[in-house]
């Protein structure tokens, strides 16, 4: 039997039969891992069949960015068109019950997700917010843990995934929504979104492909068009903030937000860096405990260089308890530990929480070698280091609770990156200033990074003088610290100070 015969083109009669569209929320691992989150069972929400619009092979169909929305974001997904009436059927016959596989878009406008608390029916109801085609491949001769999905946006490939590792394969989903409801004939399943979603805007074009095997769904292909109706002032306006373009673009980064380790940068300039570490720790603390923080230092651990003074912005990344099951989905393969090794840029310091756990290795030699190569100020965890003696080696110091033979799956699973996070009994934020050295190691906020810095070297200039003093014989009664009488003498050696430096 010919491809050609096999195939057919996705019909406007085939779609006014369909009677529920049911999406899936999290599917793809890289989605998971985008989104921070794994979900344990799939979850679903429905859209209406008013929302399907035909595909096209030969000229992009449209879809309206609603009057007042900013952010109508795309999701390409492989759709299942159920073929026969499934109810409580059972992992091996699901996929039996599927007819065809083809192309979808779930479209849907970040400004209206407020509104439904999370039903999603007017953020992803809307009408043509559901394009799906052009042409259907057969189900029963395509490998469904051998599909892939890509899509293009403005000519670009952006999302391009298999179904192999899916974190709910397709005959799971069938036969989990069977067993409340009957899927019926022309029923239709989207299957999730890998990584790479985005925002369109007007005049964008959105182009999604499923193939299988010899089979190919075509390029689903869909422009946006301004829409030019206002919302009534009866009901749920758009309205949208930062989390929302964080959560429609994929990232800060992508949303053209600041990122919190940017915002810091522009604090940490050369000059204050080299001012930071022209002080003592100790200086430091004294005037973080001045400004009320006392809770700001990581405590209980070793350096392989204590003797290095390091100043860095923090990068984070969190262990959670190792769960033999969730290290399956998340400790192999590029996990949260290896992006966030293979992330860290020059000067940045990879902050680790690891729950204080000293009974296995949270970072081994290979790893700490990469974030040297990548300029990495130095690692921190309140855990163990693998392959001590290779780690202690690198000129990059490592901050760390006690050697340990151990991996990962002993006790740890790494989790995510760039959230805040415990170490060491301190909170540690992405962007914030970490200062180490054989004294200990803090956290100092950002916003306050300046006028702290100014104040310490003039701390430390005023302990210079009482130090002298007492050298000379003084007594620290009403010296340290200093009284009107002392303070006086001490601003007249400090004019002489600056008369000899000039």
């Amino acid at each position: 039997m010919t491809l050609e015969f096999r195939t057919q083109e996705v019909s406007q009669d085939m779609l006014a039969r369909t009677r529920k569209v049911i999406a899936v929320h999290i599917n793809y691992p890289s989605r998971a891992a985008q989104r921070g989150r794994t979900p344990e069972q799939p979850s679903y929400f429905l859209k209406p069949s008013s929302s399907l619009a035909l595909g096209s092979a030969d000229a992009p169909g449209t879809v309206e960015r609603p009057a007042g929305c900013e952010l109508l974001g795309y999701e390409g997904e492989i759709a299942l068109v159920i073929g026969k009436s499934a109810r409580r059927v059972g992992l091996d016959d699901a996929w039996s019950h599927v007819e065809w596989v083809t192309a979808s878009n779930d479209l849907g406008v970040y400004d209206l997700r407020y509104a439904d608390k999370g039903s999603n029916v007017r953020s992803k109801g809307g009408d043509g917010f559901t394009p799906v085609g052009p042409a259907l491949i057969p189900a029963d001769a395509v490998d469904p843990t051998q599909l892939r999905i890509r899509t293009w946006h403005n000519g670009n490939l952006v999302q391009d995934d298999t179904t192999e590792d899916l974190l709910f394969p397709f005959a799971q989903l069938v036969a989990d929504l069977s067993q409340l409801l009957t899927l019926e004939e022309g029923d239709i399943i989207l299957t999730g979104t890998p990584a790479g979603a985005s925002v369109a805007k007007p005049g964008d074009v959105v182009e999604i492909e499923v193939t299988g095997g010899d089979f190919s769904s075509g390029r689903l292909a869909t422009k946006v068009t301004e829409g030019t109706t206002p919302f009534a002032d009866f009901g749920a306006r758009p309205k949208t903030d930062d989390t929302q373009r964080e959560e429609a673009y994929g990232s800060r980064e992508a949303a053209g937000l600041p990122v919190p380790a940017a915002v810091a940068a522009s604090v940490l300039t050369p000059e204050i860096k080299a001012k930071l570490e022209s002080v003592a720790t100790a200086t430091l603390s004294s005037q973080l405990r001045k400004r009320g923080l006392n809770n700001v230092s990581i405590d209980g651990l070793q350096a392989t260089r204590p003797e290095r003074k390091v100043v860095g912005l923090a990068r984070t990344l969190r262990y959670v308890p190792n769960r033999e099951d969730l290290f399956k989905t998340h400790g192999g393969g590029f996990n949260a530990q290896k992006r966030a090794i293979d992330s860290v840029n020059e000067g940045e310091i990879l902050v680790m929480e690891a729950r204080g756990e000293k009974g296995t290795g949270t970072v081994g030699d290979i790893l700490a070698l990469r974030a040297q190569v990548r300029g990495a100020a130095a690692i921190i965890t309140d855990g163990g280091v693998r392959d001590y003696s290779a780690v202690a080696d690198l000129e990059m110091p490592t901050y760390f609770a006690n050697p340990h033979p151990a991996v990962l799956g002993r006790r740890h699973i790494p989790w995510d990156t760039d959230i805040t996070i415990a170490c060491g009994g301190a909170t540690v934020q992405p962007g914030d200033i970490i200062v180490a050295d054989s004294d200990g190691i803090l956290v100092i906020p950002p916003a306050i990074a300046v006028e702290l810095v100014d104040d310490c070297i003039q701390q430390e200039k005023e302990e210079t003088f009482i130090f002298q003093m007492v050298q000379e014989g003084n007594s620290v009664d009403g010296l340290y610290p200093m009284n009107k009488e002392w303070q006086a003498r001490f601003q007249e050696w400090q004019s002489r100070q600056g008369a000899h430096s000039d």
